[in-house]
């Protein structure tokens, strides 16, 4: 059946932040396999007209934020805008090349089968991947686990992932707004019930990469994240009836 006939609209939403040299390239590569919003959230000059370039070549749905508010409040923005534009699901995926494209209709094809589900990327790393960023990644997960209440989430950093817009969209505005955003909507649509879909996809890191991690200032904000969301696991634990 067709996706009109399913009711299953996909898009991609890129939300990208001074990122002059990859942006175009990973819109175009996106570009072949489902049409792209992008949410400039707010570059610097190089930045901002990299994305208004693309804009004006028709090859996105191109949306500049006023300020920089963070990835989240970039990927906020664009399931807003995905939704007004009628989609049902947004792929989520970085401007800097760090993701398999290949693997996006891999990630479509699981949506459509289970368009309830969140997909999660469960990262593969490649020997480019820095040592303290992995020793990050297995803490949260960590953390992730007793938030969950179990190993549902394999990686719940990866950003490259389909969600369900609808169900997404009043989650995503309660949850922080820059590198710990990715991980509270995870945890944050598991509470609210939504099935997850682990799908294992390659990821690099590429020379001359642009990240916007901030090792000290991103570590202290994610601790403080898992700091509430441990607290607001028990207390939902508590708040179980004990015949449930």
């Amino acid at each position: 059946m067709s996706e009109e006939a399913t009711g299953f609209r996909p898009c991609a939403v890129i939300p990208t932040y001074d990122n002059p040299d990859t942006v175009r390239d990973v819109v175009v590569a996106v570009g072949e396999h489902l049409p792209v919003v992008l949410v400039d959230d707010g570059s610097g000059a190089a930045g901002r007209e990299a994305v208004a370039a693309i804009g004006r070549e028709g090859l996105a749905h191109v949306h500049h934020r006023a300020a920089n508010g963070g990835k989240g409040a970039g990927v906020t923005t664009g399931f807003e805008l995905a939704h007004e534009l009628g989609y049902t699901h947004a792929l989520q995926i970085d401007a800097d090349g760090q993701h398999e494209l290949g693997d996006i209709p891999r990630f479509v094809e699981a949506a459509a089968a289970r368009p309830e589900a969140l997909i999660l990327g469960a990262p593969i790393y490649d020997e480019s991947a820095p040592k303290g960023r992995l020793i990050g990644r297995q803490i949260t997960q960590f953390w992730t686990n007793v938030e969950t209440y179990g190993r549902v989430i394999d990686d719940p950093m990866c950003g490259f992932r389909v969600y369900p817009v609808a169900a997404s969209i009043p989650v995503a505005q309660r949850c922080g707004k820059r590198m710990d955003f990715d991980i509270e909507i995870a945890v944050r649509l598991v509470w609210a019930g939504l099935p997850v879909v682990n799908l294992p996809t390659q990821v690099r890191y590429p020379e001359g990469g642009v990240s916007h991690f901030h090792m000290v200032r991103d570590n202290a904000r994610i601790s403080w994240m898992h700091s509430k969301l441990v607290l607001t696991s028990w207390g939902r634990l508590l708040a179980r009836p004990f015949w449930a």
